[in-house]
């Protein structure tokens, strides 16, 4: 598996075709993997999807990637391509703004999009303090949070 280290990401930019057709291939996906985020966190660090408390997990979920996926990022790997992706939710709009997540999906090469793989979400568990322990939780990020490699 890559990291940080082993891979070049392009400059964030706007979505291309392909890419949209590849988030596409696994949107289903993605928005249950942010509902069960959303509910596995609500038990165990509710501050982590806390800025969608009073949104219903619908709501929530309620995006279109070819019109809410705004921001991407790749970087070619020996098994595949791997690509970033910034996608608004449009239910979540407060004091900080707009509310986006940031996932991570995987093109294995030669093969087009049909077998595009979500591989995940970036959950932020932020500053920590003097024992190593988090200080700050967020799943859902603010328009200016950095599109950048991540590996959970």
């Amino acid at each position: 598996m890559a990291s940080a280290e082993e891979i070049t990401l392009n400059a964030p930019h706007s979505p291309p075709p392909k890419a949209i057709e590849a988030f596409r291939v696994v949107e289903h996906h993605i928005k249950s993997e942010i509902l069960k985020s959303r509910h596995h966190w609500n038990l165990h660090e509710p501050k982590m999807w806390s800025r969608a408390a009073g949104i219903s997990d619908a709501e929530l979920v309620r995006f279109d990637i070819s019109r809410d996926l705004v921001l991407c990022r790749s970087a070619p790997t020996s098994y595949g391509t791997i690509i970033l992706g910034k996608i608004r939710l449009p239910a979540i709009s407060d004091e900080e703004g707009e509310g986006f997540v940031h996932v991570r999906i995987h093109d294995p090469p030669n093969r087009g999009v049909e077998d595009v793989t979500f591989h995940s979400l970036f959950t932020d568990e932020g500053n920590r303090d003097a024992d190593g322990h988090p200080t700050t939780w967020r799943a859902i990020q603010n328009a200016d949070t950095p599109l950048e490699f991540f590996n959970e």
